[in-house]
């Protein structure tokens, strides 16, 4: 039967290429948005847990996503904050979400009080000199041919110097002064949001009731860092587990007709050869076993050539975007392939009980 299906498959090579790509297609669309969509998810976790905060505090009504909230309060706020008896430090930070060119988040902060959440780690120049300037970190520095102290670069259409280069890990990939940023934006003295470190980590929630409890904060979300990191999930972001059904039903749908046509087509050719094995005794368990083995072939392919094709992908996008992450799990490889051969398998199964039901004497007098 191998031989039979291999055969049939090599009859009309372009058919099948065509059917293996589709398949590809398929495979690519599903891990691509995943990786990029959820690599910027566990990203953005990573950076920020590697900032050195506690505790995250927020104005009322905002949003736990980053960038998308403005700069609404005022940053004197963090003057009030690291007051608070179990608070060792606090921290203004405006977070703008900015679409020039790849997508990023740029930070503006004040360097003293978020250098003191956790040192940065220079690995050329120093510190803010002036308004204009920006510290980017190492992964920025390797992009676009490379970044070099005292390069200027352009931020939201305004030139910055760049007058440090560090270790990444801190939440962003370039921080300026945070009244630069705020100007910028429409509001110089205001903020984003809060960074806190506490005295000890056993005082977060007395810090929370301390914040609480402070005339005219009474309102603001205070969020530990572990429960702000088990928000960031697929689950809990707006629109993200939709988006990726759309995707993945697209692709789902594009394979299915594809295969559908191929194997319907291929049916309809081969009917004398359906007649003749029919009269030769083939059951129709046997007729369909060979159509949907040609499906299943087709899929095995196919999936092979898309995770191979989203790696080169994931190349491409890696040279031209450096900083853009994009994980290729195991799980959403196998997610994927299930799918891919689902969908492939549904497509060849009316192609395939259509095959078994010909009569052997109708099919072999058709021409």
């Amino acid at each position: 039967m191998n031989k039979l299906v291999l055969g049939n498959l090599l009859y009309r090579p372009l058919r099948s290429v065509i059917g293996v790509f589709a398949v590809a297609v398929e495979v690519v669309m599903i891990l691509s948005i995943v990786g990029i969509f959820v690599g910027q998810v566990e990203h953005s976790k990573s950076q920020t847990s590697g900032i050195g905060a506690d505790l995250i505090v927020r104005p009322p009504n905002s949003s736990f996503i980053s960038g998308v909230g403005g700069a609404p309060v005022p940053a004197k706020i963090a003057g009030i904050l690291a007051k608070l008896p179990h608070v060792a430090v606090a921290t203004p930070v405006i977070q703008d979400f900015s679409l020039a060119g790849s997508p990023e988040l740029i930070w503006g902060i004040d360097f003293d009080s978020f250098n003191a959440l956790k040192p940065f780690v220079f690995l050329e120049g120093g510190p803010f000199q002036g308004p204009n300037d920006v510290i980017i970190d190492d992964v920025f520095a390797r992009t676009d041919g490379g970044h070099r102290l005292g390069d200027t670069i352009l931020i939201k259409s305004h030139p910055f110097h760049i007058c440090g280069i560090v270790e990444h890990g801190r939440g962003g990939r370039k921080f300026v002064p945070i009244h630069t940023l705020g100007t910028m934006v429409g509001n110089p003295d205001n903020a984003s949001l809060f960074y806190l470190r506490s005295d000890d980590i056993q005082n977060q929630e007395l810090i929370r009731k301390e914040i609480l409890a402070t005339p005219g904060l009474s309102e603001y979300q205070v969020q530990t860092l572990q429960e702000w990191m088990s928000l960031m999930t697929p689950e809990h972001l707006p629109g993200f587990n939709a988006a990726l059904r759309s995707v993945i039903g697209i692709a789902v749908i594009v394979g299915f007709i594809v295969v559908f046509q191929t194997m319907y087509t291929a049916v309809m050719e081969r009917t004398r050869e359906i007649g003749i094995l029919k009269s030769l005794g083939a059951s129709r368990a046997y007729i369909t076993n060979v159509v949907l083995r040609e499906a299943a072939l087709i899929s095995i392919a196919g999936i092979l050539l898309g995770i191979a094709l989203t790696y080169l992908l994931k190349f491409g996008l890696s040279y031209r975007f450096p900083t853009l992450p994009f994980p290729l799990s195991l799980d959403w490889r196998v997610r994927a392939a299930l799918i891919a051969f689902s969908g492939a398998i549904l497509g060849a199964l009316y192609p395939a009980l259509k095959a078994a039901r010909k009569d052997p004497i109708d099919a072999l007098a058709y021409e």
